[in-house]
């Protein structure tokens, strides 16, 4: 079919409008890239002369390390709990009809709309009315409130595209129900279990608000870590920290992306 001149029109018209976003969603994590090779120690754009030293000295500051150790234990735990009740949750809503449905999927999205720092308040003054003192234990279970409703939608979408018959045709065979949930149902859900475990570990990873009213020195996060410090330094090292920040977090959406195709999970082309 001839496309007509409206039709290129529209065409770049939308491509451009594309591109201007991209631009103006990029635009400060570009400024904060250049601005990460200033020499100099005061913050400065664009940079006088360029430097790594800034790069060096972010491995080097002791709260950064034990806030990324810390980040990663809470990180791995709380995703991986999440991921185990999320994924029950979800399996409840999507195989079974029962009263109080509607509400359970509701308080599992509460978290959803209830401000980050609303819960982490919430749960200091439980906590401090009960003496439970602020400990890792505590920060995990903080963030697996914030984290499992990502991680119910995304093992809810992955079973509203499960193929059903899949599981009729291995029960036909005379396979036993645990012999069907671990060869077939978990296996086709595996790309929406690491998924929903992915972007719950990035999203626990880069929690601050909640996590502010419950961390120590002990427990900080590189979150609070990186805004302790900038409230007492204003050189390029936390630039530098941000550009490593947003490159790992992006390595980590690409090799899931290649390796789980997440437009499938998402259920988008």
């Amino acid at each position: 079919m001839n496309r007509t001149p409206l039709d290129h029109l529209l065409t770049w018209s939308g491509r451009i409008l594309v591109a201007l976003i991209l631009g103006f969603v990029l635009l400060p994590f570009v400024v904060v890239l250049i601005a990460s090779f200033n020499h100099s120690s005061i913050l400065t754009f664009p940079p006088q002369d360029w430097s790594l030293r800034w790069y060096a000295h972010a491995f080097e500051y002791d709260d950064f390390a034990d806030g990324v150790k810390n980040s990663l234990i809470i990180a791995a735990f709380g995703s991986t709990l999440a991921l185990v009740a999320g994924t029950g949750f979800a399996y409840v809503l999507n195989r079974y009809e029962f009263r109080g449905k509607a509400t359970l999927h509701a308080v599992l999205m509460s978290s959803l709309v209830i401000p980050n720092f609303t819960i982490g308040l919430g749960l200091l003054i439980l906590a401090a009315s009960v003496s439970i003192p602020r400990s890792m234990g505590l920060l995990v279970f903080l963030h697996i409130t914030i984290v499992l409703p990502f991680v119910v939608r995304s093992v809810y979408v992955s079973l509203q595209n499960f193929e059903r018959q899949l599981e009729a045709a291995a029960e036909s065979l005379g396979a036993a129900p645990r012999r069907v949930l671990f060869t077939v149902t978990l296996p086709l859900l595996l790309p929406g279990l690491a998924a929903g475990w992915l972007f719950a570990a990035i999203l626990s990873f880069n929690e601050f608000t909640a996590s502010l009213f419950l961390v120590n020195q002990r427990t900080q996060t590189l979150p609070v870590a990186m805004y302790n410090y900038v409230r007492e330094y204003a050189d390029p090292t936390l630039a530098a920290v941000s550009v490593i920040y947003v490159v790992a977090v992006a390595a980590m959406l690409i090799l899931a992306h290649i390796f789980f195709r997440l437009e499938k999970v998402l259920n988008v082309d």
